[in-house]
């Protein structure tokens, strides 16, 4: 049986730290969003990876990797977000059992109706708490240990 190794006092209150304020912050965008907007901070989070594509679409495989989803969930969020009319999914040309996920123009409508006050959100609650090197610092961080996550999921795919 392998040893535990266990976090310091400083990287125990670190973690923790990063946890809370990761819960927090979610919870406080979340509570404005929905103040706000028809869109919860699901779908937002959803239609803003829409529409970072040219064509506004995804596959959903890849969408549920984007946003560290599991697939069952996204298809469930999904299939709600359908009702409501902000995507549609269609079937993928290339492989007939691939979906592919697709932002409605209600959807993109939706989407920049609520990006104002929820970046407005963002810079109060989170940017502007921050000097820039702290900021620049937590992008880093965050890169690097999003860039290993990646390359732990391309290894268990191989």
């Amino acid at each position: 049986m392998a040893l535990t190794h266990w976090l310091s006092p400083r990287e125990e209150a670190d973690w923790r730290a990063l946890q809370f304020m990761h819960l927090r912050l979610d919870g406080a965008l979340a509570r404005e969003l929905s103040e706000s907007s028809v869109l919860s901070y699901p779908d937002y989070v959803v239609l803003v990876a829409l529409t970072d594509q040219p064509d506004h679409r995804l596959r959903l495989s890849a969408l549920a990797e984007t946003l560290g989803w599991e697939r069952s969930r996204l298809s469930h969020h999904v299939s709600r977000m359908r009702t409501r009319g902000h995507v549609d999914k269609v079937p993928c040309v290339e492989d007939r059992r691939g979906a592919i996920v697709v932002a409605t123009p209600e959807g993109i409508r939706e989407l920049r109706r609520a990006a104002p006050g929820h970046v407005a959100a963002v810079r109060r609650l989170f940017i502007d708490r921050l000097t820039t090197a702290q900021l620049s610092a937590l992008g880093d961080a965050a890169r690097a240990v999003l860039g290993g996550l990646d390359a732990d999921a391309d290894g268990a795919a191989d």
